[in-house]
């Protein structure tokens, strides 16, 4: 933990610990549990997890108090496998359950149930269903997406076709991007968007899709992508096609595909979470929550724009 990440925990611990002290919380109290749901099985979410666990480490020895991380993933992007896990979830009992949504409308009801059996939900990678005011860790979807389209317009002199793959299009966060691309590439008269696919977060998906809509519009001149996963599987796409310096890449987010294709150079940058702070503070906001303290409104962890002049830092992230 570096040296303004522990000013930060301090502070945020703070309030708290003086809640915590009025309500006769002890360190030597049974554990406090928090469930992590993401939307799926994947490697950016082990990222979130991995911050999730530093968290619950810091703060049990900060408090003394044990803190437990219990991570439990769809094994696809579904709505319904995502709020079964939800439900099974409340009835243990957790002291808080940390979410990023598939569906705003979908989640809303077993959020609600959540809610009413007086559980704090803090929600990760995704904005607050509307009137429900939960605490939300992550970063402006919308700029992380404009950074994207706008470089990517650059790149290409501004014109040619475009494509623009759109992760899960019920996600909050995902739906988010695909409208701001879109906003870009309106506001540049000689980008032309020739289509759009859908690949559930699933690089597989991805690349079957890129590859379909590649072979359907050969002039295709570049690409974007809303999710983690629709990067890698453009990138494969784009290397089996031999397309590598006909077709520029504008990725999201810094798994480890992602960085090699960069350095590989099939695409170019990516615009970037940070997962790995998302589930640190996500952790942080819940743990306040179940203190009794009051949270923020949203918690932006910001976003990185990775570069193959700056890869090299995030390599040696990824790999520790």
């Amino acid at each position: 933990m570096n040296k303004i990440t522990r000013l930060l925990t301090a502070a945020a611990l703070a309030i708290p610990l003086g809640v915590a002290a009025n309500q006769g919380a002890r360190a030597d109290g049974p554990p406090l549990r928090f469930v992590v749901i993401p939307k799926a099985v994947h490697p950016w979410f082990d990222k979130v997890n991995n911050g999730a666990h530093a968290a619950a480490d810091m703060l049990t020895k900060m408090t003394g108090r044990k803190v437990e991380i219990e991570y439990r993933a769809p094994q696809a992007a579904d709505v319904v496998e995502q709020n079964n896990i939800i439900e099974r979830s409340i009835s243990t009992r957790p002291d808080g359950i940390i979410i990023d949504l598939l569906d705003d409308k979908g989640n809303r009801s077993t959020l609600q149930e959540a809610l009413q059996q007086k559980i704090p939900v803090t929600l990760f990678d995704s904005v607050s269903p509307a009137g429900m005011n939960l605490t939300s860790i992550g970063n402006d979807f919308c700029q992380q997406a404009t950074i994207a389209s706008e470089r990517l317009v650059k790149l290409m002199g501004g014109k040619g076709e475009v494509a623009i793959m759109m992760g899960v299009p019920t996600a909050p966060n995902h739906a988010i991007r695909a409208r701001c691309h879109q906003a870009v590439f309106a506001k540049n008269p000689g980008i032309k968007v020739v289509a759009t696919g859908i690949d559930n977060d699933n690089i597989e998906t991805a690349q079957k899709q890129a590859s379909a809509i590649m072979l359907a519009h050969p002039n295709l001149g570049g690409w974007v992508a809303c999710d983690a996963s629709g990067p890698s599987g453009i990138g494969q796409a784009i290397k089996e096609a031999g397309k590598q310096g006909k077709v520029i890449e504008v990725g999201m987010d810094n798994l480890t595909d992602m960085l090699q294709l960069i350095k590989d150079g099939v695409a170019d940058s990516s615009s970037s979470t940070k997962p790995e702070m998302q589930g640190y503070w996500a952790v942080i906001a819940a743990w306040q929550a179940a203190m009794g303290a009051k949270t923020p409104q949203t918690i932006d962890t910001g976003i990185a724009v990775i570069t193959k002049e700056n890869l090299a830092e995030y390599q040696t992230a990824a790999t520790h």
